[in-house]
């Protein structure tokens, strides 16, 4: 996709709660590190989302070992813990901050178009991207101007289309791409409610995974719970 020459490996950076990990994160991820010839994707799991008030997030160091786990057979593959090590709420400004500071790598930030179209409450979000690229993963059939629509207005003026489609230019150099990955109709909130509810949730996480939500009786039901 990018084929820019850039100091050190191409590394992705993909963050979130992870409460839990499934398999439409670990598909996306892989699809975007394939279609981008990364080298690495690391997994960021958050400490205090500030986006997420109303969700019940899990103890971290449940959804740690749920990514451990779930990411253990592919040598593409990594974990960072630096947002739980972190005091207070998870902000990416800090977090990509910290990965420009302390290894000299070409980043990609991916995240999904959920996250994005919130883009404008996130901390210092116009600073974002002068620090590196920015993937964003979309459905099938995004093409073309309903890119433009998805491009909040206060950014719009920094950036410009270039080249293949779903890449747009910042002022700063860095790029935002726009790719489809195959989408898989899976939710963590979805499958919490379903583990609560005492329903199958096999095929929508990883084995390993599913086995340790088991063993450690993680998003059942509270008695008297609504």
């Amino acid at each position: 996709m990018d084929k820019r020459a850039g100091m050190g490996k191409r590394v992705g950076l993909f963050g979130g709660t992870f409460n839990p990990i499934h398999l439409g994160h670990l598909r996306g991820a892989e699809e975007i590190r394939e279609a981008f010839d990364l080298e690495e994707v690391i997994f960021i799991p958050s400490s205090i989302p500030p986006h997420k008030v109303s969700e019940k997030v899990i103890e971290a160091r449940y959804r740690l070992e749920m990514v451990r786990l779930a990411i253990s057979e592919n040598p593409f593959f990594s974990l960072s813990d630096i947002e739980l090590k972190r005091p207070g709420k998870s902000y990416s400004i800090d977090t990509i901050q910290y990965f420009r500071e302390t290894n000299p790598w070409t980043l990609y930030f991916i995240l999904g178009s959920d996250a994005f179209v919130e883009i404008e409450t996130w901390k210092e979000y116009q600073t974002l991207f002068t620090l590196c690229d920015f993937i964003v993963m979309v459905r099938p059939g995004v093409r073309g101007n309903s890119l433009t629509s998805r491009l909040p207005s206060s950014l719009r003026t920094h950036f410009h289309p270039e080249g293949e489609e779903g890449r747009w230019v910042h002022s700063s150099g860095h790029c935002l791409f726009f790719k489809e990955i195959t989408f898989l109709d899976i939710s963590s909130t979805k499958i919490r409610e379903a583990i609560a509810h005492g329903k199958s949730v096999k095929y929508l996480l990883p084995p390993g995974v599913e086995r340790y939500i088991k063993e450690c009786g993680l998003y059942q039901k509270i008695e008297g719970e609504v």
